[in-house]
């Protein structure tokens, strides 16, 4: 196993839309597994460029045993009133438009981290982002991703550990001391068998004076692996 590691530096604002929020789209704080996994499958796609999407989608997902995001600055988030073309072809005098409430945030930079099978892809990926022009959620919110690197990844024998980034939040895992939010987030992209659950996810933050700050959970853990990665801390799987 090997991690890796980049961080994004955030060009605009951005709107990782939370799946049941569409009238009133509220935005995630962070990339959740599923947005980090579509976002390197883009770079994947693109600096190939002779693979179908689906297809580049289906390899990395293979790939990836985890995946999550944390936030290096400060964030802020801030609902605005947008308008959405509902209908292209219209009679004369209808309404082709929909007033919709779109939540989106802003921090300076978040840390992206995946932990992989596959050495020699995670090469082909490192390439990949350095080349790609990538976004943040959607397709308006273009990012800079810099700092990539790789890191050793162990498996801890230690059940309780200390982490920067989300943990699936169930009877499994218990919270010791920290700050956090919960969130209900997809695990991958792609179905298993029909269904498409959602997981709910602890994520480290909290609020001071209105702005969404990094924080760090301590958690015990029971039926779980807990991956030690190298200068970075713990991960829970």
């Amino acid at each position: 196993m090997i991690a890796l590691v980049f961080n994004i530096i955030i060009n605009s604002v951005y709107s990782i839309r939370i799946p049941f929020t569409w009238q009133s789209a509220i935005t995630y704080p962070v990339m959740p597994s599923s947005a980090i996994i579509g976002l390197l499958a883009n770079a994947y796609q693109r600096y190939s460029n002779n693979k179908p999407p689906l297809k580049c989608l289906e390899s990395i997902e293979r790939e990836i045993i985890w995946a999550g995001s944390r936030l290096l600055r400060p964030a802020v988030t801030r609902s605005c009133t947008t308008s959405a073309i509902v209908k292209w072809e219209i009679p004369w005098g209808q309404k082709s438009t929909n007033v919709l409430i779109r939540e989106f945030g802003y921090t300076e930079q978040m840390q992206i981290l995946a932990i992989t099978r596959n050495f020699a892809q995670t090469d082909f990926l490192i390439d990949a982002l350095r080349a790609s022009p990538l976004t943040c959620g959607d397709s308006e919110s273009p990012v800079t991703i810099v700092d990539v690197r790789t890191f050793e990844v162990q498996e801890s024998t230690q059940m309780t550990c200390e982490t920067f980034f989300p943990v699936t939040f169930d009877e499994n895992v218990n919270l010791l001391s920290g700050s956090g939010v919960s969130y209900w987030m997809h695990e991958r992209c792609l179905k298993t068998d029909k269904n498409f659950p959602m997981k709910c996810y602890l994520v480290p933050i909290r609020m001071v004076s209105g702005l969404i700050c990094p924080a760090t959970l301590v958690v015990e853990v029971r039926n779980r692996r807990v991956l030690e990665i190298k200068n970075l801390g713990c991960v829970v799987v």
